[in-house]
């Protein structure tokens, strides 16, 4: 500033008159000191050489704790102590979220009694119906009581763990007293009754009328009303039931060009090609189809239209004979050895056997349980014995000239799905829905051998190979397992036969009579042929529209084989 004045009072002589001049015209106006002295910066601003700091640090002393110490090694003071939390605040935390909480609710401050006091005044309060008011402390003579005040009076306010004498007494109940020793007749001692002790209690007339009703209904729901079964008959199809010789259709034809009488296999099997017949006839779907025993000129279906039905495979291939005489679904056949006689069993519960000439039925059998599979014992000695797996889980085995139940194998825990004899018929496999197989000695209800594991899935269809070795079982896995039916049922896992579809259906298994394919349906109507050696598969085919439930090799030509399907036909296959 100093220096702008000095400049402003400079000047030259040369230029003196010009300068007048100049200021005149206000040339050097901006170098003039200003009129109004307060507007100047160096007279209205004084510098201060050591200005008062606020300091950025905490200088009241107090020593901060955090919320979250639980002990401290020296005495705080009160405003330490209570000094709120240091810090920013979070702008967006709600005032609830900010508040300081141990809980999800808020915070809970520990408080500390005795377990037994509070065990004391609950049980109290659960016996009598008083205890100390817990808004109290309970010392000194402000005890304070909640609950029913008349009890609070009667026990003179002690608790269940306290002695009152006169409620013990009046809980006390007495006894009739003789112990005169001498009185032979009617001295009681220690052994007297209660006063009020009652030895035949009757109910009363309120109580007997409850009683009465609950043992009407009981008596109600317990009877088991006796269903009255079909009439049993049976229709012949041809015209002639004997040849000019006596003989009746059970008699094997010999003009055939088989020998329908060979106990040997065909030595090499062919894969069937084409359809050659179909059987029609029933309504419904098929369940089941077997060949009459030892020739097959004969096969026998049973039908969900509740009717079974024998089929000639051999010349004409018409319908033999129909047996009706199930009210539901037939489920299961089974021929005896000779093939004179046949059970069936259905979803009407009943097992029936008939006399496959005559068409006659012998016998009915029923457990109240519906029977799924069926088998006469395969011993020549055993022909009046049949077993039969039910819906209870059990396995029943009847005596046919009794009609007596002889026998109960009761292990599954499912229903029995299959009952397989093995082992020269010593044994017999059964499976179950409860995903398990078992192995039983006969006459013995106590499986020796159970096969079970979390990878197993139920197994509704077991065929024995014609070897006796092997065991095939149809798995809701879509595969096809193999037991070694001779060493210890082992599993054999290298033969497993994939690539059909039959999760949820009982579609049969059957082996070629010379064991080198082994065949089955499945869900879509297909039959699948596998190479029993290898586990290729060889063949498939479309051959029913609805489900493929059973396919059977004829056990003496060399490629022939009957399929049965849900379709209600069956077709012969060359």
């Amino acid at each position: 500033m100093a220096a702008l004045l000095s400049l402003q009072n400079y000047t030259d002589s040369n230029d003196s008159d010009s300068d007048v001049d100049l200021e005149k015209d206000g040339f050097n106006a901006h170098l003039k000191p200003l009129d109004k002295p307060l507007l100047n910066i160096a007279s209205s601003t004084a510098l201060v050489a050591a200005p008062d700091v606020v300091s950025n640090e905490d200088t009241s002393g107090l020593r901060h704790i955090d919320p979250k110490t639980k002990e401290l090694k020296y005495n705080p003071k009160h405003d330490e102590l209570f000094a709120p939390t240091v810090g920013p605040i979070n702008p967006f935390k709600t005032q609830q979220a900010q508040a300081v909480r141990n809980t999800l609710s808020g915070f809970a401050e520990p408080a500390h009694f005795s377990r037994f006091q509070f065990d004391n005044q609950r049980q109290t309060f659960s016996s009598y119906g008083f205890a100390l008011d817990p808004t109290t402390d309970g010392s000194g003579a402000t005890d304070k009581y909640i609950g029913d005040s008349d009890a609070l009076e009667e026990t003179e306010g002690k608790t269940v763990f306290e002695k009152n004498n006169q409620m013990e007494k009046a809980k006390k109940r007495k006894r009739e007293k003789n112990t005169n020793a001498s009185d032979i007749e009617g001295y009681l001692g220690p052994w007297a009754k209660y006063k009020d002790e009652e030895t035949v209690s009757k109910p009363s007339e309120e109580e007997q009328k409850v009683l009465d009703e609950i043992l009407a209904k009981r008596a109600k729901a317990g009877k088991q009303v006796e269903e009255k079964t079909v009439e049993e008959k049976s229709t012949l199809h041809i015209k002639d039931a004997y040849d000019y010789q006596g003989r009746s259709f059970l008699h094997p034809p010999q003009d055939v060009g088989v020998n329908l009488k060979s106990e040997e296999p065909p030595e090499k099997c062919f894969l069937p090609k084409k359809l050659i017949h179909t059987w029609s006839g029933h309504t419904k779907g098929i369940a089941a189809i077997r060949w009459f025993p030892k020739y097959a000129h004969l096969m026998m279906s049973a039908g969900m239209d509740s009717k079974i039905k024998l089929w000639q495979v051999y010349k004409e291939r018409q319908c033999v004979r129909t047996y009706s005489g199930h009210k539901q679904a037939v489920r299961d056949v089974c021929f005896n050895n000779t093939g004179s006689e046949f059970l069936s069993c259905g979803y009407d519960r009943y097992c029936k056997l008939w006399d496959t000439e005559t068409g006659e039925c012998k016998a009915r059998f029923t457990s109240r349980k519906v029977p799924y599979c069926i088998k006469f014992h395969p011993e020549e000695d055993k022909q009046h014995l049949f077993v039969a797996g039910t819906s209870d889980k059990k396995i029943v085995c009847w005596d046919i000239r009794s009609g007596e139940i002889i026998q109960e194998y009761d292990r599954h825990l499912g229903p029995v799905n299959s009952i397989t004899f093995i082992d020269q018929n010593r044994r017999f496999v059964s499976t179950s829905d409860d995903k398990s197989l078992r192995v039983w000695e006969w006459d013995v209800p106590v499986d020796f051998k159970y096969i079970a594991d979390p990878s197993m899935h139920s197994m509704p269809a077991v065929t024995l190979s014609p070897n006796g070795k092997w065991l095939a079982c149809q798995s809701m896995d879509n595969k096809i397992c193999v037991f070694n039916a001779l060493n210890r049922m082992k599993f054999i896992r290298k033969k497993t036969f994939t690539g059909h579809m039959v999760a949820g259906y009982a579609c049969g298994i059957d082996f070629s009579p010379e064991m080198s394919y082994i065949s089955c349906g499945d869900a879509d109507g297909k039959v699948y042929i596998w190479d029993w050696r290898s586990t290729k598969l060889y063949s498939k085919f479309k051959a029913h529209d609805d489900v493929c439930i059973s396919v059977l090799w004829h056990p003496h030509e060399t490629s022939k084989m009957a399929t049965a399907g849900w379709d209600g036909v069956i077709k012969y296959w060359d």
